[in-house]
């Protein structure tokens, strides 16, 4: 059996392992790779969905015969009890009243008093819904607030085409519950108008 003398070179049977300053690199880089590939496609497809979720959505089309209607039925829809002669003014059919008025104002439609004859109804209802004692919008909930509900019908199938809604604000003297009265049904007429394509009704204008 041969020896080693002592100071000759050795030659170790099982190489000792490299420090990790001298392995190669070459491997690790490559599977770091690979494994941020599908991070970032991750990572790019969700700032797609979530640019795409804040866009808003193209508006729908306004049913035809809103915009090429001439002549307008209104409908008494009546009013919730318990609103008239506190806190507004007057009677249930007040806004009935005023809302006739109001078309008739802004010219742009003729108003015929048998539905037979008009090419939309327009039925206009004042509510008072019930609602939480402490509403919370965070929590998707509202103040009960008084609002009209202007609801327009095609004359001839009776399908209904379009709903408004406009709450009426608080307040706590009675002309000022009568001014924020007028305030929203004014507000409902010029969505209305608008939706047909007509010029709004001018605040000169609400009764």
């Amino acid at each position: 059996m041969e020896q080693t003398k002592p100071g000759s070179p050795t030659s170790p049977a099982h190489p000792l392992p490299l420090e990790p300053h001298l392995m190669p690199q070459g491997d690790t880089t490559l599977k770091e790779s690979r494994l941020s590939i599908p991070a970032l496609l991750c990572a790019a497809l969700l700032g797609v969905g979530i640019a795409t979720a804040q866009q808003p959505a193209p508006p729908a089309p306004v049913p035809p015969a809103i915009t090429a209607a001439k002549s307008i039925f209104v409908s008494n829809g009546g009013a919730d009890s318990g609103l008239f002669p506190e806190p507004f003014s007057g009677d249930p059919d007040r806004p009935y009243n005023e809302l006739f008025a109001s078309l008739m104002s802004s010219g742009q439609f003729r108003l015929v008093t048998d539905p037979a004859l008009a090419d939309l109804v327009l039925e206009i209802r004042l509510l008072a819904p019930n609602g939480p004692t402490n509403p919370n919008k965070q929590n998707g909930a509202a103040y009960p607030l008084p609002m009209f509900r202007l609801t327009v019908y095609d004359a001839k199938s009776r399908f209904l085409l379009w709903t408004i809604t406009d709450s009426v604000g608080f307040a706590y003297l009675q002309k000022t519950h009568d001014r924020n009265f007028d305030m929203a049904l004014n507000g409902a007429v010029s969505q209305f108008l608008r939706i047909a394509g007509k010029p709004p009704l001018p605040a000169a204008s609400a009764p």
